[in-house]
């Protein structure tokens, strides 16, 4: 009788510390392994796995069971480690998408391959597809391009775009950290300093030399006097709303620079008209892209033809785009191209109508997927430019 006596009371003193237990897991639990003050939802959960653990623990000791600390499986991940993993929890809870650059590459090197863009290709394709236009239509007729220039230019095309990113960073970080698009940039987030930005710059500069040094001395001087383009640029946004002419100035060089590459000098009925319909179809696109951010813009106090046409863009564009096919034509017409070579721009012309008809300049998600699609228009006119020259 005395033992179930003393049974009756340790099952009701166990199950007074288990109630008791459970109301204490009801509170705020302050004890997390990463402690923030900042919101909890974007803390990973706080991460809860840590604290779960702890309340069970605690659950056990309270029971009267033996509780153990785990201390080598903890330790064989360092805290660096372990924050970095509620960092990419936080930034899936907020939305954001981890490339390939968060998830392969050495964590060191992640701020200059984001200064670069080099999770952001677009930029080089809409650098390099100019040149490769170029390159092709100075091929002799019913011959394939010069591989070895295709495959120079296109090294050149992915360093010039990277050091013109880098150029724009250091140059607008001021811009930068007021831009909810641009503010988590590496320069103007701190994650390098403008010293550290100036150094990769270099050593951009320093390998597009040396794809420089293999063309011949009439595009060695063509293609450097293109960086007074590259450095200016940047600096066009605070004293003109055609910024984005600027940049087709810029970035459709490779037009001119291509046919030299090839033949060593220029032929002005050919390059001129194909530079012309690079700038038309950079202010076509850029336009388009610069409505991402023209609030912030406006706040800033930067320019774009984003804020000059306003709800006017469409009509704009449009012009710009009859302009960039008139363009084509008459270049392709002079290069004496074949019949294919109009078939595919029917096509490309076909395309940037969609672009322009269909796009929605007050959605910024929209915008972007209309500025990416303009890879394919460069490929429909290459492949235009390749098909028209083998049949000439």
């Amino acid at each position: 009788m005395a033992a179930l006596v003393l049974l009756r009371r340790y099952s009701r003193s166990s199950s007074r510390k288990l109630l008791s237990l459970l109301a204490l897991s009801q509170q705020p639990n302050t004890h997390h392994y990463y402690h923030s003050n900042s919101n909890p939802k974007h803390s990973f959960d706080n991460c809860y796995y840590n604290s779960s653990f702890s309340y069970f623990n605690t659950l056990g000791s309270g029971l009267g069971y033996r509780t153990y600390t785990s201390t080598s499986s903890n330790s064989n991940l360092k805290d660096d480690d372990k924050k970095e993993k509620c960092e990419l929890g936080n930034n899936k809870k907020k939305g954001k998408v981890s490339t390939w650059i968060d998830l392969y590459l050495p964590k060191l090197v992640r701020p200059y391959a984001r200064l670069a863009r080099l999770d952001k290709p677009i930029g080089t394709w809409l650098l390099a597809w100019p040149c490769f236009w170029s390159i092709t239509l100075a091929a002799s007729p019913g011959h394939l391009p010069d591989l070895k220039m295709m495959a120079l230019f296109g090294c050149g095309a992915f360093l010039l775009r990277g050091a013109g990113c880098t150029i724009n960073d250091l140059l607008d970080r001021d811009i930068d950290t007021k831009v909810e698009r641009t503010k988590s940039r590496p320069i103007a987030s701190g994650a390098l300093t403008p010293f550290q930005g100036v150094s990769f710059l270099g050593a951009q500069l320093l390998l597009g030399l040396g794809i420089l040094l293999q063309l011949n001395d009439y595009s060695r001087i063509l293609g450097a006097s293109s960086l007074l383009l590259v450095f200016s640029y940047p600096l066009m946004k605070r004293i003109t709303f055609w910024p984005q002419a600027f940049l087709g100035l810029t970035f459709n060089w490779g037009a001119l620079l291509g046919w030299s590459a090839v033949r060593g000098s220029l032929d002005p009925a050919v390059v001129l008209p194909l530079y012309l319909s690079g700038v038309f179809w950079t202010l076509v696109y850029d336009t388009i892209y610069a409505h991402q951010d023209k609030e912030d813009d406006k706040i800033v106090g930067v320019k774009s033809t984003a804020l000059r046409f306003g709800d006017s863009t469409k009509n704009w564009v449009s012009g710009f785009g009859i302009a960039c096919i008139s363009s084509l034509a008459l270049s392709g017409f002079n290069a004496s191209l074949g019949l294919p070579y109009y078939v595919f721009l029917a096509a490309a012309s076909g395309q940037l109508a969609w672009q322009i008809w269909t796009v929605d300049i007050y959605s910024g998600a929209d915008c972007s997927r209309k500025f990416v699609s303009n890879k394919w228009f460069g490929a429909i006119v290459f492949s235009g430019i390749l098909l028209g020259r083998l049949s000439s």
